[in-house]
């Protein structure tokens, strides 16, 4: 599953969309006693987490094919109980505030997701679940609103029916996602839409983003392809450095006239190009319902990012599966604070290759994935670059 969000600033709650009365679903009598903030460490403060994506299972019913977990319909042994889930949730407020994506696999298929949604809005964490779309109706969205999820991902990876549920292997999948967004939209719901980019979409993602501006959408998030999981088997259907380039210089031309969200996600040199093409003292385009453009950096894995695995490893991000601790031995911050690969992520002067000595590493960084998939080392240069860095060094 896709996962990208805004940062937690420039929201509007369901309040200030008309829901005002939203209420808490979870039993206070199940959930575990809150503490009290402890005082934020210095690492806290200078590398605070601002997004956690948090796959609260591995469970789906569908089976796309690049799927990153090789999701299918399970059950999987070891996910984290209801009891595990909500301390974690403790456990976070307790050190930060950060945006919580609750993602999976299919995320609706989990009993108490709405439980955890609550509790989490309860504890003042900003709550927005990633989906793709097929289970959700009326009820559903209802459920959403109380339980204070601010915003939904679908994920829609092609213009059609024929070419979505190709790449989803799933007939039924885009006229599942497209009701889904029917009911959201109904209700009030904000909703984004996420598209994995390869080479059996590539000359469709104009149609596709045509689509997301038609059928109302907040925002739309474009993924590179990274392969791993069922990505591993898609290596063919990756795009060419050179369309990876070409791709974001016309998503970053779109970016400057479109009325809705535009964020390139797992293809951080999205930020050198719009550096490089930025006028001076240009302002952000004023988006439709208050948001601008998120114009943060590349890869955000281990320095404002982690990913929180369904039995409780923490990871710079779900692409990359090196273990960097697990919820269930440490609490949340140590591992946050103390974890060699996060450290390691957060020295670029760690970084090797073209990424090392390139004058952009702060804004861009390159895929730590794609660059872990392609040699084995996570702090190695990005493979499919095409930018020569101006600095030179060592490699």
């Amino acid at each position: 599953m896709s996962v990208d969000f805004p940062s937690p600033e420039g929201h509007a709650s369901h309040k200030e969309r008309g829901d005002s009365d939203r209420t808490t679903v979870v039993d206070a009598g199940v959930s575990p006693q809150p503490s009290p903030k402890g005082r934020p460490s210095r690492e806290s403060k200078e590398n605070p987490v601002r997004m956690i994506a948090w796959e609260v299972t591995r469970s789906c019913n569908l089976n796309c094919v690049h799927c990153r977990a090789a999701s299918h319909l399970g059950p999987y042994p070891g996910e984290l109980s209801t009891g595990e889930c909500l301390r974690l949730i403790d456990d976070i407020a307790r050190f930060s505030q950060p945006v919580i994506i609750l993602t999976g696999g299919e995320p609706l298929l989990r009993p108490d997701i709405f439980d955890l949604a609550a509790y989490g809005t309860q504890k003042g964490l900003r709550m927005v679940m990633a989906t793709n779309g097929t289970l959700v109706d009326e009820a559903t969205v209802r459920k959403m609103i109380h339980s204070g999820i601010q915003r939904v991902s679908i994920s829609i990876d092609g213009p059609d029916a024929q070419s979505h549920d190709a790449f989803r292997q799933q007939p039924g999948a885009f006229a599942g996602a497209l009701a889904g967004i029917a009911a959201m939209k109904a209700a009030g719901m904000e909703f984004q839409i996420n598209t994995t980019i390869t080479t059996a979409n590539l000359h469709q993602i104009k149609a596709i983003h045509d689509l997301a501006l038609r059928i109302g959408a907040a925002a739309h998030h474009i993924f590179l392809l990274v392969p791993t999981g069922r990505g591993r088997d898609l290596a063919q259907q990756a795009i060419t450095a050179a369309d990876y380039e070409e791709t974001l210089h016309w998503f970053y031309r779109e970016s400057l006239t479109c009325e809705i969200q535009l964020k390139a996600t797992c293809a951080p040199h999205y930020f050198r190009i719009m550096h490089q093409n930025k006028p001076k003292g240009q302002k952000p385009v004023k988006k439709v319902g208050g948001h601008f453009h998120e114009s943060t950096r590349g890869c955000l894995g281990g320095i404002s990012f982690c990913f929180i695995s369904h039995i409780g490893q923490v990871q710079p991000c779900g692409y990359l599966e090196l273990d960097c601790g697990n919820i269930r031995k440490q609490s949340f911050d140590k591992i946050w604070e103390t974890s060699e690969v996060f450290r390691n992520l957060r020295d670029y002067e760690s970084y090797k290759g073209k990424c090392g000595r390139c004058e952009f590493i702060k804004v861009c960084g390159g895929c730590r994935a794609r660059a872990y998939e392609a040699t084995g080392d996570y702090l190695s240069e990005e493979p499919l670059c095409l930018y020569e860095p101006r600095k030179h060094g060592r490699d």
